[in-house]
């Protein structure tokens, strides 16, 4: 089998892979909160102050960087003050997106936020833009975020913190092109200057705001963006209320009124399924061009805060909670993903993918019967890359190309690759995606040697394998050894349906 010939410049570092490309998205929609973080403080299963320690464990080993709530569809009709305060007053609100099922808003401010502090990451709040107001929002940083006295902050007080949190990150509304009110990007521009101006820094709290984005492939809309939230002069200079702008992406095989099933797929619907996948390339590409337009120098960031697969859910499940299994198939998307983040890390500054807990792509799904824990197929992707979490990129070229597959009008790479370099180690991830075929990948590694060698690989029997309760490790990461030293890299063996990482000492030359 010949190999396909993969170039890299070790020494030519590339733009830092911004380790929050890695980032995370809780929603309250189904059992990703309630019955997934949140437990309650009554439950038999180990927890601090209701929060699940056994899924915190998990997530703690991957670096998780940051986790975004409350939405998603569900920011843009939440009100924070409902969630404040002693839990037996708290009033209950309507989740009008998500199954239309009563929230008590028991999971709040105060419960986010120490569920931040045991997973080590940044939150990451998306605002209320569309049924809120700008003094509600403005409350909502104050009472976080500001040192002293005020309202807000005697308020925070009252209910039991003293000191003020660090929150960086915050979403001026969601998806204002539908379900975050239905408006018109020159509208939505409008309102993200409004609750922009008034989401103050706090002391040496320094806010990155993140406008409301494109719908997928909707250039218009970040061009509107980038043309009324900046000035245009010699050089292009942001507004101070935006620093990023956001876009959104699923992969879906079918249409969204019936998207393809999560486990009973054919090779024909994987390879569609990959095609959708990669195609988060040109969905990439082209907002940064758009914004290179206006933004050169690269001050404003772009963030995909919503990616990931969406299949029908799981039969017998509630429709509104969008429970889906996740098999070998959605982690080589995750893969794909990866790898084209990695190529963008100049202009994408976060990704989140699109849900932590038992929701649509997630890392862990948890039993409600038994209370049982699944790591999933994209948890163990999210695992073994975690070394290119601010790590600097490396340029990966291919004087041969990747091999392809004809699928429908398009045609597949069905190899795809990327490298970085951290603290003198060599991080490469690999993914076959041919459903049959395996294939070779050459690496002429020059400007450095690569020693102390590990690989490991994430694969199964078929596509369609994923983890259960009573078989919880069907996939999961093992030792590789099919990594050969060549004289000028390495050789690395690719089974068909394949994930491998290979990591090693760099020694210069």
């Amino acid at each position: 089998m010949s190999a396909v010939p993969a170039v890299i410049n070790v020494d030519v570092p590339g733009p830092v892979i911004n380790r929050h490309l890695y980032g995370h998205f809780a929603e309250h929609l189904g059992r990703c909160v309630y019955g997934g973080f949140y437990v309650g403080e009554d439950s038999d299963l180990p927890n601090e102050g209701g929060l699940r320690l056994d899924v915190v464990e998990a997530l703690r080993a991957l670096n998780i960087p940051n986790l975004r709530w409350p939405g998603g569809c569900f920011a843009d009709e939440y009100h924070w003050t409902d969630g404040i305060g002693p839990k037996d007053r708290r009033p209950v609100m309507v989740n009008t997106h998500w199954g239309n099922v009563e929230e008590n808003n028991h999971f709040g401010t105060h419960e986010f936020m120490a569920l931040c502090e045991l997973l080590g990451a940044e939150p990451y709040i998306s605002g209320n833009v569309g049924s809120g107001t700008v003094r509600e929002m403005s409350d909502w940083v104050e009472y976080l975020t500001r040192d002293g006295d005020s309202p807000m902050v005697r308020l925070r007080k009252e209910n039991g913190r003293e000191e003020p949190w660090r929150v960086r990150f915050w979403g001026l509304g969601n998806e204002a092109w539908g379900c975050g009110g239905n408006m018109s990007a020159a509208q939505y521009a409008a309102e993200a200057r409004r609750f922009g101006t008034y989401c103050r820094d706090h002391g040496d709290n320094k806010l990155y705001r993140i406008a409301a984005g494109a719908n997928s492939f909707d250039y218009a809309w970040t061009e509107t963006l980038m043309k009324q939230l900046g000035e245009l002069g010699c050089a292009y200079r942001p507004a101070p209320f935006m620093q990023a702008l956001s876009v959104h992406y699923y992969t879906l095989t079918g249409t969204w009124q019936d998207k393809g099933q999560a486990t009973d797929f054919g090779t024909d619907d994987h390879y569609r399924t990959m095609v959708q996948a990669a195609r988060v390339d040109e969905l990439l590409t082209g907002h940064s061009n758009v914004m290179d337009c206006y933004d050169p120098g690269r001050n404003v960031g772009l963030v995909l805060d919503e990616w990931g697969t969406w299949w029908n859910v799981e039969p017998g499940t509630n429709p509104g909670f969008l429970y889906q299994q996740n098999t070998l198939r959605d982690a080589l998307v995750a893969g794909l993903h990866f790898d084209v983040f990695h190529r963008h890390a100049g202009r994408l500054v976060m990704a989140n993918i699109a849900q932590t807990v038992n929701v649509l792509q997630a890392m862990i799904l948890t039993d409600p019967e038994s209370g049982a824990l699944v790591l999933t197929p994209t948890y163990h992707v999210f695992e073994m890359n975690k070394g290119h979490q601010d790590a600097a990129s490396l340029r990966v070229d291919l004087p041969s190309g990747l091999p392809t597959r004809e699928v429908g009008e398009d045609r597949l790479a069905t190899v795809s690759l990327s490298a970085s370099r951290k603290d003198g180690r060599l991080l490469v991830s690999l993914s076959n995606v041919d459903a049959d075929e395996a294939a070779d990948v050459e690496l002429d590694l020059r400007g450095g040697a690569v020693t102390d060698v590990q690989a490991r690989i994430l694969t199964a029997g078929r596509l369609q394998d994923h983890n259960t309760p009573e078989a919880s490790a069907a996939v999961a990461p093992r030792p590789y050894e099919q990594v050969t030293a060549t004289a000028s890299g390495l050789r690395v063996h690719l089974p068909a349906h394949s994930f491998v990482t290979v990591e090693g000492r760099l020694d210069g030359r």
